[in-house]
């Protein structure tokens, strides 16, 4: 087997064929990943967590949970709304299970 660097195919040929354990780390990976899109945006549009917010109509602790990757409970309308403020859309997509997913 090849050596990598790649921190996700370390975890996968550590995991081996815990199905469990796969669709685990799926899960906070789409966290992590959820957390880090909201982050960069709102950082490429020059703005602080508060100024979000007031787009947004929420406040700043609110954006503070959303930019944490340890947060489970984005939801899409939150995310549009989000999305809206930035001048952007939220796009979702199905893969099929055995597809990587490529973002930009």
């Amino acid at each position: 087997m090849p050596k990598t660097k790649n921190a996700l195919k370390i975890i996968d040929r550590m995991v081996g064929q815990d199905k469990e354990l796969h669709d685990l780390i799926a899960e906070e990976t789409i966290n992590v990943r959820i957390a880090r899109m909201i982050y960069d945006a709102r950082n490429k549009a020059g703005l602080t967590q508060k100024e979000l917010a007031k787009l947004v109509g929420t406040t700043q602790s609110v954006i503070a949970r959303l930019e944490d990757a340890d947060y489970k409970g984005h939801s899409l309308n939150m995310l549009n709304r989000i999305a809206t403020a930035l001048n952007k859309r939220v796009d979702i997509r199905f893969l099929a299970v055995n597809c990587t997913p490529h973002y930009a």
